[in-house]
């Protein structure tokens, strides 16, 4: 019988985290980036006086 490589199986676990840690930190990057502009946006629709 065949005996299993842990070492192999823990790089893969290692990898796959590291690649769902970066898909997290540039989700929550592009969510403060949208939220940046509509404040932005907000901002400079309120500067403009109404007659």
């Amino acid at each position: 019988m065949a005996r299993d490589n842990y070492s192999y199986k823990k790089y893969q676990k290692e990898l796959a985290r590291k690649k769902k840690q970066e898909e997290k930190l540039k989700r929550r990057l592009a969510k403060k980036n949208e939220q940046t502009k509509v404040d932005s946006t907000q901002v400079s629709n309120e500067d403009i006086p109404r007659v």
